[in-house]
């Protein structure tokens, strides 16, 4: 079953109704001002740090649910409406929600009054736009009231929904015409605000809750909206709100627009002040002015349209296969795009008071945004290096308003340091910027401790060498890519995190998935030195690669698959001798990505125990069989039950490793069927099984062993985006950067015959038109001239016409 239906001509999502699963959401925001936005009009604001510049309030696990955030209510006789449905849950005669690039346009109609009400951050301001439209569509005049809604969050979003005997007494406001102003902690140690404006005269506001809500009152139907008068209440501590209200007649067949800003301003500490105890405003009123009509907005909206045009002119697809356009020419790169900003910090998962940045995630995030702004990408790898200590390891993440490591969370995570090597040789191919090795970044950002970023990458590279364990092998320390396979943890005590304690440092728990990382990124690194640094160090480096290579083959198989660890006393883990957990997916996906036992048969007896042991109709899970009791010894993957998370759901974002190994091998057919098995584009007809967004990925998907097979969780921020967009594009297509140029290897599946693709890289667009003939070894034309590589280099023309026979 669905609720809505993709819009390729336009690139949105269209949503028919308020009542989906869940609510279905979009994000608003490229540069600094962020939104997060459902189908119903919930969400939250927040300027760079959705913990420690929370702008609006919103409540997590609230019943009903959604109920947050932009509140619209329109008073039409006895009857009161929101156009997006909630809060006031006035069933409505017609409603569509279109999720786009960007932005979100929710359209409804109550009693023949239609609003259509577009949200939006413009490029450049650090605000979000809704911009309401009223048509009557009757043939008598009608009176209405319009009342607007939004709940201040007291910036720090922990403090906010903790902190109350401070809070309860510290919120200030002020206001001035059209607009109300959130000033708390203003007068002291901040100096920053927040506003909502109107660009209309108001017949009254509220910024008091309690006084717009009424006694034992809620947001369903405040008592000012049911009374249609606002009390003109200016808060003083408790809860600070922004409320206009406005009376509007419309003629039969008029239309009136309304413009409502939601602003962010920071002020000179030296500037703060207009009059005593009164903001400065001449930021707020810049911006405002800005868009004071609706040719403003428009031109807004469309520079907005002109940057995604931009972006997704980059890399684009045409074939026979409308999902797959569909996926690569809009939600792969959009959905990179929403990660490589977020990482794993702000979602209707993830409530974004807690984890901030990944260090990992964005590495991976990074994979597949590179592409689209380069040098976006270069400022991000500088920064995440900069979280790096002198051994080599990193804190595992950082918050993005400081940049600075995140102590509560900490270091000991053991892959992290190769996914430094990852991203930064993932931006060399893309834009042969080798400047960027020469930048000099600090170490845990303590300033005097600069070195080159080849110098990180270095110890990057040094830090899984000197940490080996017993069998030759990685030590896994807290965790690896898999944080939820804690061998060093042994928690018996509810109250301890499986991620940040350590009860057992046995110095034996090793990981399978890091020496596969080691073998794949430690070329990488090689490859750099040669190139860009130095060619003893690479020689060096690919004699410890080769000996982690034979560590895996002698250590790391267990006969038809690759393990996946040793424990904290050198016992295997996925193995064939466990009684449960026999079987993880990412050793076999990721030994095969980095070549291992493709010579000798292991990776393809690795993955036909994936197809056999591992796959379901959802996708593939993460292990097998799963865990029906709690192992100390294996943390907090066996604290979930049977099919969820780790213990066997479909962790998405290792499924692309696993059609990226069938790449490996040549065979297009397998890997097309794991791209395709949980692509949104190719589920969305079970919407109501999987119950989240269905034009893009989750993280997780619920497995085989559980009631609710198939449904999904934690959509959005997941380096399921990242990962899939890089299969699809560079394995898949084939089509990927290389240090010499752009090389295309194409490994369609049998239905397929061919393509035709266009990505700009280093100054030069190239017109790749791909078509199957049945060629053992593919053949290039480059402008007509057959070329005996795969790699086409850029010669500075702005075009480059590409024929390519597979």
């Amino acid at each position: 079953m669905q609720y809505g239906m993709f819009d390729d001509e336009n690139r949105e999502y269209v949503i028919t109704t308020p009542h989906t699963p869940l609510p279905w959401i979009n994000y608003l925001g490229s540069e600094n001002f962020f939104s997060i936005l459902s189908n119903t009009g919930g969400g939250y604001s927040f300027y760079k740090d959705a913990k420690l510049r929370r702008l609006t309030r919103y409540r997590y696990n609230g019943v009903p649910a959604d109920m947050g955030s932009r509140f619209y209510y329109i008073g039409d006789g006895s009857c009161v409406w929101s156009p997006g449905y909630l809060p006031a849950k006035t069933e409505l005669d017609s409603y569509r929600c279109r999720h786009g690039l960007g932005y979100s346009v929710i359209e409804s109609e109550k009693n023949g009054i239609g609003c259509s009400l577009t949200f939006f951050v413009p490029i450049g301001s650090n605000c979000e736009l809704h911009h309401m439209e009223l048509i009557n569509k009757t043939d008598q005049e009608k009176q209405i009231a319009v009342f607007s809604a939004v709940e201040w969050c007291l910036w720090n979003a922990v403090d906010d929904a903790q902190n109350f005997q401070r809070n309860l007494s510290i919120g200030e406001v002020e206001q001035d015409g059209s607009t109300l102003y959130h000033k708390t902690e203003y007068r002291e140690r901040r100096n920053h605000y927040a506003f909502y404006h109107v660009n209309a005269n108001i017949s009254g506001f509220d910024t008091d809750r309690d006084a717009f809500l009424g006694p034992m009152g809620d947001w369903s139907l405040p008592l000012a909206v049911r009374e249609k008068k606002s009390r003109n209440s200016l808060a003083c501590g408790w809860s600070p709100i922004a409320s206009h209200s406005m009376e509007l007649t419309l003629q039969p067949g008029e239309t009136r627009t309304l413009l409502f800003m939601l602003g962010y301003v920071e002020n000179d500490p030296e500037c703060k002040w207009e009059g005593p105890n009164s903001i400065d405003k001449t930021k707020a009123r810049d911006l405002i002015s800005r868009f004071a009509s609706d040719e403003d907005v428009l031109a807004a909206r469309n520079r907005l349209r002109a940057h995604w045009d931009t972006l997704l002119s980059r890399f684009s697809v045409q074939s026979d296969k409308a999902e797959l356009n569909r996926m690569v020419n809009i939600w792969h790169p959009y959905q990179c795009m929403v990660t490589f900003l977020m990482s794993r910090s702000a979602s209707y998962f993830e409530s974004g008071t807690g984890r901030g940045m990944g260090f990992r995630d964005s590495c991976q995030d990074l994979l597949g945004f590179v592409h689209l702004i380069p040098e976006d990408a270069r400022q991000r790898i500088l920064d995440i290096s900069s979280i790096q200590f002198e051994d080599g390891s990193t804190y595992h993440q950082y918050q993005p308003l400081t940049k600075r490591g995140n102590a509560d969370i900490g270091s000991g995570f053991n892959d992290d340091p190769l996914w430094l090597v990852a991203c930064t040789a993932a931006y060399l191919r893309e834009t042969g910027d080798s400047s960027i090795l020469e930048e000099s970044v600090p170490f845990n950002n303590i300033p005097g401790s600069e070195r080159p970023l080849l110098e990180h990458l270095r110890r990057s590279i040094r830090y899984t060498i000197e940490h080996l364990g017993p069998h030759g092998l990685p030590l896994i320390g807290r965790a690896d890519w898999n944080d939820c396979l804690n061998l060093n943890c042994f928690s018996t005590d509810p109250g301890e995190s499986f991620q940040t304690c350590t009860n057992f440092e046995s110095g034996k728990a090793e990981s399978i998935l890091i020496a596969a990382m080691f073998v794949l990124y430690g070329r990488e690194y090689a490859e750099l030195c040669k190139r860009f640094g130095d060619a003893e160090e690479a020689c060096e480096v690919l004699s410890a690669v080769s000996e982690m290579e034979q560590a895996v083959l002698q250590h790391g198989w267990d006969g038809e698959w690759f393990l996946r660890a040793y424990d904290a006393f050198s016992r295997p883990v996925g193995s064939k001798v466990c009684k449960e957990g026999q079987i993880y997916i990412e050793p076999q996906g990721f030994c095969v990505m980095a070549g291992i036992g493709v010579t000798d048969g292991y990776a393809a007896a690795a993955l036909k125990s994936v197809k056999a042991r591992l796959e379901s109709e959802h996708g593939i899970q993460l292990l097998n069989p799963c865990y029906t009791s709690y192992h100390k010894e294996l943390g907090e993957i066996t604290s979930y039950p049977p099919g969820y998370k780790e213990n066997g759901g479909i962790f998405c974002h290792n499924n692309p490793w696993i059609s990226i190994a069938h790449t490996v091998l040549g065979d297009g057919n397998a890997a097309f069927d794991a791209y395709r098995l949980i692509s949104p584009a190719y589920t969305e007809y079970k919407s109501d099984i999987h119950r989240t967004e269905p034009y893009v990925y989750s993280q997780m998907i619920a497995g085989r062993e559980t009631q609710r097979s198939g449904e999904a969780k934690n959509s959005w921020l997941t380096g399921t985006a990242s990962w899939a967009y890089v299969n699809i594009s560079q394995h898949i297509l084939g089509i990927r950067a290389q240090y010499d140029g752009l090389e295309i290897c194409p490994c369609l599946p049998d239905e397929m015959d061919g393509f035709t693709a266009k990505r700009f890289f280093r100054g030069t667009c190239y017109i790749i038109h791909a078509r199957r003939t049945g060629q053992n070894y593919p053949r290039i034309w480059v402008d007509g001239v057959l070329i005996d590589s795969l790699t086409v280099p850029p010669n500075g023309k702005s075009e480059l016409h590409v024929e390519v026979e597979f």
